[in-house]
């Protein structure tokens, strides 16, 4: 076993330390220290000495900069950003060597920046010290190098920090100090330190150049690169690197394409802390805070935190109480939910209002007491993502900060291949090296002032004496003159948004470019979709393909294919759908959208209502809040005396009094526009409801009225009395076809002997009279069916279409002729339907299918038209109820 004393190793970097530490135990050298020399300055020092990490400067830089005067700097010191800028400007001025104490008296700005030091030093600990405390402590202890450092190497450096450089040439002085340039450019100020310079001649590796469509299609190349040196056996993951000047602009590319590859590609920078599910629970919670509570951000919070105390008492399947529409995104609407909560409303039939209410009103206080929310909320790393983002800035800005946080991969680096800055490349160099991202003004980057401290009070090479730009030209000469197998450079062609990219200055003498194209065929594939992808022939074979393949043909014949909603005839599921209950509106969706009538009621297909409060209702949105606005308003005056004797003034005041209870009801359960449209909507439905209401052209002695009547099996919406019991089937003769729905208004005689029914209609009325319009009015007919059946034969019906706003009401002429020809129809459709004809019809594809998007691109205008003749024949005696007037 080799055993050496003991000496110290300088990189720069987590990578190359890890590295060096892997090689010195591969090598047996036993007693080498690999650290940076911030590290070596604080071991020589002694004691408990440590330096300022970025995270205590923060902590302490928030606590004291309320209460520190920063003169011209008062204004902006409580704004997002602050902390970040304050701790990049004093990191700079320290590790320039600086000593704003001292030049406080040069610059109004200088002088608050150096009290704002001193109360950042107050702050820390004792033994958390600047770079320029640590030099003075360690050269007060240099007589002890030999024993606590020994001989010393510095590996991998082409810069040192100004306030390092005293205390590296007072070390010359009592141990060797070798600095392992190999072919890295040395600084100037190297000469005369007495440091031993070791130099090696530059690697030639085999350079070429590629230009790309865009960045994720270079970073799509970059794997392709990295799958084939590993597939050919040319090189390990260790020996591979994929570098850029600014990993932040591709981190997210290469977060999914490294799943979809299924290559360990360890991210040398770290990964976004929002990338994972902890991260997403500090997001979430950070959303609430910052924007306000709603629905969609308290289900996602709730999902996502779902172990926490304020959620751990609440059952299983709790979030079921929360209305599924509703945005609630006021605290008026969660006052409401709460307080119309019953035991019986929740999964185990107990209490858990009171519990809620706490997780309600602890998220409803919002940032200012971000902390205590995310004490209460998160766990684990979570809440240390969330306490870290407390620290980098204000409460009110935590989601932007926790999208600037990071945190190792778990990737063990020495083992994978690498993503990672070019600095840290140059630092530990790799075989195989991809240099992506060259375009003007990303590599090199351009130099910029300090946020606090502009070129003319402090020039930039003095306070930043290594700017990024010369930073990031000696970065790329140290990977081309470092790495001894191959290095491509790459650039991306155009941005996001189609804007041509210029050519990195650094290209210009590395030869002509291979132009990759975007649809090429590539050599190598990165993963099993681009291997599909580029291999026709073997992704026509699979099923998915094959199945795709053929609905696209299918959908461009004329004739009729299962791709078109051929079933085969008595299909079991057909035949349950056909034998539910139905509506007016299903029958309509039968007879008008016979696919659309499969997708909705056999595979459940819904389209999912928004909760983003629209600008305006639709006119769906509309007519619901007409309709409930009549039925509570027509309720009430029932119970007041009777719709027969109340007056016009009676009518209106009853309208605006429901209208005021619906709009609260409406308010906690639904999403409603900004409140000046809101408040106009809601006058439009009142003038409505008060139209329909005062609208009698027909007046029935001692009638009584009802509205939203049930029948059929339909749940009654209210506890008002009905005129029969709402349980009763009630089928349509000879068409098999149970109904059930609600009858918008029922007026019954006080003899019961007549009965009107009326259908209100909030949209335009039809230019004409209309019996069936092709079919999509059936509502008349069949509820003065429905009520027939259900009072006698011997009671005679008047059924009508109300049209409030004109005001027209449409009459149905002979409803007994109706439904005879209606019942033909239905029959007919049952039999195609069954026989397995779920085709398209006149309304597949509409402006009003709300399925449409399952359909082909521009269905209406392409492939309605193609297949309609083909549908049409097959449908038979259906199609012609769409000529009915």
């Amino acid at each position: 076993m080799a055993i050496s004393g003991r000496s110290t190793l300088v990189v720069h970097g987590r990578l190359a330390m890890r590295e060096g530490r892997l090689a010195a135990a591969r090598d047996r050298r036993h007693g080498l220290q690999v650290m940076s020399f911030e590290q070596a300055a604080v071991r020589l020092a002694g004691g408990f000495v440590r330096p300022i990490d970025d995270e205590s400067l923060r902590v302490a830089i928030q606590t004291v900069l309320p209460a520190t005067p920063m003169g011209e700097l008062e204004s902006i010191k409580s704004l997002p950003g602050m902390i970040d800028a304050a701790a990049d400007t004093l990191h700079k001025a320290w590790r320039a060597g600086i000593d704003l104490a001292a030049r406080a008296v040069e610059h109004p700005r200088l002088d608050a920046i150096a009290r704002l030091e001193s109360a950042v030093l107050a702050q820390l600990p004792a033994a958390m010290m600047r770079p320029i405390d640590i030099v003075a402590d360690a050269t007060s202890r240099i007589t002890h190098a030999p024993a606590v450092l020994g001989p010393m190497e510095i590996a991998g450096l082409t810069e040192l920090s100004p306030c390092w450089r005293p205390l590296l040439k007072a070390l010359t002085a009592h141990i060797p100090v070798r600095w392992t340039a190999g072919p890295r450019p040395t600084p100037a100020w190297l000469e005369g330190t007495g440091v031993a310079v070791l130099r090696a001649p530059s690697q030639t590796p085999e350079v070429s150049t590629a230009s790309a469509a865009t960045a994720y299609h270079e970073a799509i190349e970059a794997m392709r690169w990295a799958r084939s040196l590993l597939a050919s056996g040319r090189a390990a993951p260790s020996d591979i690197a994929i570098a850029t000047a600014s990993p932040a602009d591709y981190d997210d590319h290469f977060l999914g394409l490294r799943a979809d590859a299924n290559i360990d590609l360890h991210f040398v920078q770290g990964v976004k802390t929002v990338t994972t599910r902890d991260g997403q629970a500090a997001a979430a919670l950070a959303d609430i805070v910052v924007r306000g509570l709603s629905q969609s951000r308290f289900r996602r919070l709730a999902a996502l935190c779902r172990n926490s105390t304020p959620f751990a008492s609440l059952p299983e399947g709790w979030l079921r109480i929360l209305p599924a529409d509703a945005p609630m995104s006021t605290p008026n609407a969660w006052d409401r939910l709460l307080a119309r909560l019953k035991p019986e409303d929740w999964p185990d039939d107990a209490d858990h209002a009171p519990a809620l209410r706490a997780a309600i009103d602890l998220l409803a206080k919002g940032a200012d007491a971000a902390p205590e929310i995310g004490e209460a909320f998160l766990k684990g790393r979570a809440l240390a993502i969330w306490r870290k983002g407390l620290l980098a800035g204000p409460a009110a800005s935590i989601d932007t900060t926790l999208e600037t946080l990071k945190q190792d991969d778990g990737l063990e680096a020495c083992v994978s291949v690498g993503w990672m800055p070019a600095s840290a490349l140059a630092a530990s160099p790799r075989r195989f090296v991809r240099l992506i991202g060259l375009n003007s003004s990303h590599w090199p980057r351009g130099i910029a002032e300090d946020r606090l401290i502009p070129d003319h009070i402090i020039p930039t090479a003095e306070l930043d004496p290594l700017p990024v730009s010369l930073a990031d030209r000696r970065d790329f000469e140290t990977i081309l003159a470092t790495t001894t197998g191959e290095v491509v450079l790459s650039r991306a062609r155009r941005d996001s948004d189609g804007r041509l990219l210029g050519r990195s200055p650094l290209l210009a003498a590395h030869g002509q470019e291979i132009y990759l194209r975007r649809n090429a065929v590539p050599i190598h594939a990165f993963s099993e979709t681009d291997r599909l992808m580029a291999r026709p022939q073997e992704f026509s074979a699979d099923r998915q393909a094959l199945s795709a393949q053929g609905c696209w043909r299918d959908w461009r014949h004329t004739e009729i294919t299962p791709h078109d909603g051929l079933i085969r005839p008595d299909h079991p599921l057909i035949l349950a759908i056909l034998a539910r209950t139905q509506s007016a509106s299903s029958l309509r969706r039968l007879l008008r959208n016979p696919l659309s009538f499969a997708w909705v009621y056999a595979f459940g297909w819904r389209v999912p209502e928004s909760t983003i409060e629209p600008l305006v209702l639709d006119a769906l949105g509309v007519g619901d809040l007409v309709h409930m606005v009549l039925d509570r308003a027509l309720r009430d005056l029932e119970s007041a005396g009777g719709l027969v004797s109340a007056d016009a003034a009676a009518i209106t005041a009853t309208v605006d009094q429901a209208a005021a209870l619906v709009a609260a009801d409406w308010e906690s359960e639904r999403a409603v526009p900004p409140a000046v449209i809101w408040g106009r909507t809601l006058g439009d439905a009142r003038l409505t409801a008060a139209r329909a209401l005062a609208y009698g052209d027909v007046l029935l002695p001692g009638a009584r009225s009802y509205s939203e009547v049930p029948f059929g099996g339909a749940e009654p919406k209210s506890d008002a009395q009905t005129p029969w019991d709402p349980n009763v089937p009630v089928t349509i003769p000879d068409t098999g076809f149970n109904i059930a729905g609600y009858i918008d208004r029922l007026d019954i005689a006080g003899d019961g002997k007549r009965a009107l029914v009326r259908d209100y209609k909030t949209g335009r009325p039809p230019r004409g009279d209309i019996r069936l319009n092709g079919g999509r009015e059936l509502q008349r007919c069949l509820y003065a069916f429905a009520v027939k059946a259900l009072l006698g034969d011997d009671v005679t019906i008047s059924a009508s279409l109300l049209y409030p706003r004109e005001p027209i009401n449409l009459q149905l002429e002979d409803p007994d002729a109706v439904l005879a020809e209606i019942t033909d129809y239905l029959r007919a459709a049952r039999s195609s339907f069954a026989g397995g004809a779920a085709l398209p019809g006149p309304d597949t594809g509409g402006d009003y299918d709300d399925l449409a998007f399952a359909l082909p691109a521009n269905a209406s205008a392409t492939y309605c038209k193609r297949k309609m003749p083909a549908a049409t024949e097959r449908l038979g005696q259906v199609t012609q109820i769409w000529e009915a007037e």
